[in-house]
């Protein structure tokens, strides 16, 4: 089917060239790459009626504009898409305005990071059933077998993605803290062989330990290149709030969000296992060591 992707970073260029594989007619807008077009006008333009616009663009004032222009553009009947990892209340009020409009409103929850592309992406996706089913051929192609699911109305596939990543960050630093402890040990340890054979058999394996071990098989067993400075974009704080709000214990995924505002401060080696993983499943940038 026919879609407008806007926004061509590492995830929505990726995303496009899935879609585009599976025979899906791709019309894309991005001013900072080559694009099928040159404005969101001329976007419109390109897609015929009911028109479907996904927006793969960062969270915050740059989606906001972009849905307000989009809400002046687009036709009674047409969709707009937020894959990005927008707040879910910020998803509902969006649905809100664009339902006032008769423009339908989905919110995506994308997992899959740099990897989708040949992977790909697992999909949680909130709001209404029409423009939900209209759209599920390019749910479908952009996922792995039994990778996507309509989760619920508007602002549920944002706030599943928002707990998927505060439950990420759980995961990781339990894998960083655990490494320091063997790194830290009397013993001469192969931190990249144990990663390693833990893959196979073990309790603990995941696509994360898996990571791991490419990282170390990059970057050697000290991360030495890396330097301990772990970011957050915000999802594992939305977790707390939320979790706050409904009266429910969350400490791990609070202390792993401390943990990375700690990495921020000092230097440890657990913060060096951090950014070495997010640079593995997602592409992010890590800072090279001051003494390299």
């Amino acid at each position: 089917m026919q879609l407008g992707m806007i926004g061509l970073g590492r995830m929505g260029s990726n995303m496009t060239a899935r879609l585009d594989k599976t025979g899906h007619d791709l019309k894309t807008y991005d001013p900072n790459v080559p694009s099928t077009a040159g404005s969101l006008e001329e976007l419109r333009d390109q897609l015929a009626p009911p028109r479907a616009f996904w927006m793969m663009v960062r969270a915050g004032q740059i989606t906001d504009d972009t849905f307000q222009a989009l809400l002046e553009l687009a036709d009674p009947g047409d969709t707009i898409v937020d894959g990005g990892n927008s707040n879910f209340r910020d998803s509902q009020r969006r649905y809100g305005k664009a339902n006032e409009l008769g423009i339908h409103f989905v919110d995506a929850g994308v997992s899959g990071g740099i990897w989708g592309l040949k992977e790909g992406y697992c999909l949680m996706v909130g709001g209404d059933e029409d423009p939900v089913s209209r759209l599920e051929p390019v749910f479908t192609d952009l996922a792995p077998p039994n990778g996507y699911a309509h989760v619920g109305p508007a602002g549920a596939g944002h706030f599943v993605k928002m707990v998927h990543n505060g439950i990420e960050y759980g995961l990781m630093e339990a894998y960083a803290e655990g490494f320091e402890v063997l790194r830290g040990s009397e013993f001469e340890l192969d931190l990249e062989e144990i990663a390693g054979i833990w893959r196979y058999g073990s309790v603990v394996r995941s696509w994360l330990l898996e990571l791991l071990y490419d990282a170390f098989a990059q970057e050697g067993s000290g991360l030495d290149q890396i330097e301990g400075y772990v970011e957050d974009s915000g999802e594992g704080r939305w977790t707390i709030i939320e979790a706050m709000n409904e009266d429910v214990p969350v400490p791990v995924i609070t202390a792993a969000l401390f943990a990375r505002f700690a990495s921020r401060q000092d230097e440890s080696f657990a913060a060096k296992v951090n950014a070495a993983l997010r640079n593995q499943f997602g592409g992010h940038a890590v800072k090279v060591a001051k003494d390299t």
